[in-house]
């Protein structure tokens, strides 16, 4: 949520573009979520099934994957592939910690 900003005038669209930029950003975290809650079940999924918490092969796809559908949608590629690694990482861990506590049903 927008705060007031002295440095705006009151009439000024950058008020608009940024409630518009924080609704976006609470989509995004909305989304971020669902992914939280999928990665919950992958780790689950790998539990019963013996995998890893980390597939080289499935991140390197993931991280193409990231850079190809980026430049379409007007995204620089680099920083989606830089975005989606960081973000793998993070889920990685996730999914390590639920690895690490036993096996599960």
């Amino acid at each position: 949520m927008s705060t007031f900003d002295p440095h705006l005038p009151p009439d000024s669209a950058m008020h608009d573009l940024r409630a518009r930029i924080d609704a976006l950003d609470a989509r995004l975290i909305a989304l971020l979520a669902e992914r939280s809650a999928l990665i919950d079940e992958a780790a689950r999924i790998k539990a019963r099934e013996g995998l890893p918490a980390r597939i080289d092969s499935r991140v390197e796809e993931v991280a193409a994957n990231a850079r190809r559908l980026a430049g379409p949608a007007g995204l620089d590629p680099e920083l989606a592939e830089t975005l989606w690694r960081l973000m793998m990482e993070h889920f990685i861990a996730q999914e390590d910690r639920v690895l690490s506590a036993g096996p599960q049903d």
